[in-house]
């Protein structure tokens, strides 16, 4: 029995019991996409022998380019009504009531344009992502890499996959995908941050921070690439290029207390013990505005073990580092590893996961 005739099975399965209970499948997981370059206005081929209805699907192609939804769905309805089989005015169907956010009516139509057209690409797509913004995970999962058999180019479903996989603590397959993607679209910078983050969780060190500097060749102001690849050159003890890094992040967007935090500790390792307090105080002061008391309350302490060490000093201390100093550098630099280790110490708005962009469902050109 074929892979392809075992999905039809299972997404049969699948469409009655949702409409019902939205039980069906195990839990695996995928968000939403990158852009998608939209529809060509008017199919370059008849997409349908009856020319009223070919001509009723061009009026809802036209208007769902124009952004009016309404028109578009009437002009499609019609079309359906003498000739069911056009899958591409189902799938545009399902596009609209994903925009409307009205999902399960978009999860009837994707499944019927596959019905139509059991080797439609980018409806099996844009069935994984109603199914995953309705909970669907592992049936997400299923659908999208029933369109990457179908269709083995089509990075967005290898983007999603990648972020799938990695959601659900498969590095190592999300990598594989996220390759995947960047082989079909060198200039992805998110596919190349996506790929940079799964790195990172795996421990690879140093091909996360050649991925962050890819990263931000394709996006240079990508403030939190330039944070996690500064926490990543700190952990390897490059800490002069970490510092500068951060600054950077810092230049990026000012309001970023984790890139403060960041810096502090790095400069309080390289000895820089009055700058490091500035900073921290920063640092502190925008966890506070931003709500984050337990943080906030952590720095302080800091900051309160930095004065002493401060006022301990003499006007002609020795450089060199007293026990005490040691054992207090080599604390901060455990507790940079450990925020370090899995994500990066991260603000009140996170910045350190795979990046998934505002929602469009993909648009085919008509005739396909």
């Amino acid at each position: 029995m074929s892979e392809k005739f075992l999905f039809s099975q299972s997404l049969h399965l699948f469409c009655r019991v949702t409409l019902c209970s939205c039980s069906a499948f195990l839990v695996l997981a995928a968000p939403a996409i990158t852009n998608f370059p939209g529809s060509k206005l008017l199919a370059e081929s008849a997409v349908s022998q009856d020319l009223e209805a070919a001509s009723f699907f061009q009026q809802g192609v036209t208007r769902y380019n124009r952004k009016d939804l309404q028109g578009a769905e009437f002009a499609f309805r019609q079309a359906l009504q003498r000739d069911p089989s056009l899958g591409a005015a189902r799938n545009y169907l399902g596009n609209i009531f994903m925009e409307q956010n009205r999902l399960d009516l978009a999860l009837q139509e994707y499944t019927e344009a596959i019905k139509v057209n059991p080797n439609f690409s980018e409806a099996y797509y844009n069935l994984g992502l109603v199914l995953y913004r309705q909970g669907e995970k592992d049936a997400a999962i299923t659908a999208y890499r029933q369109s990457l058999v179908i269709d083995s180019t089509r990075v967005a479903a290898l983007y999603n996959l990648g972020l799938a996989l990695y959601e659900q603590g498969h590095q190592q397959e999300a990598i594989a995908a996220y390759q995947q993607a960047i082989n079909l679209d060198s200039r992805n910078a998110n596919a190349y941050f996506n790929l940079a983050i799964a790195l990172q969780q795996q421990g690879q060190t140093e091909r996360a921070i050649a991925t962050y500097r890819q990263v931000l060749q394709l996006d240079p102001k990508n403030a939190t690439a330039y944070n996690n690849m500064a926490n990543l050159l700190a952990i390897q003890g490059q800490g002069s290029e970490a510092i500068s890094v951060y600054r950077q992040a810092i230049r990026l967007n000012p309001k970023n207390a984790s890139a403060y935090y960041n810096l502090g500790v790095t400069l309080y390792n390289q000895g820089d013990i009055k700058k490091a307090n500035g900073v921290l105080k920063r640092a502190h002061n925008e966890y506070r505005e931003q709500g984050n008391i337990e943080q906030a309350e952590k720095i302080e302490q800091l900051m309160q073990q930095i004065a002493q060490k401060i006022g301990q000093q003499q006007p002609q201390a020795s450089q060199t580092a007293t026990p005490s100093q040691t054992t207090s550098t080599s604390n901060l630099i455990q507790t940079l590893k450990q925020q370090t280790q899995n994500q990066p110490e991260t603000s009140a708005d996170p910045g350190n996961v795979p990046v998934s962009v505002e929602f469009q469902p993909t648009l085919i050109s008509p005739g396909q």
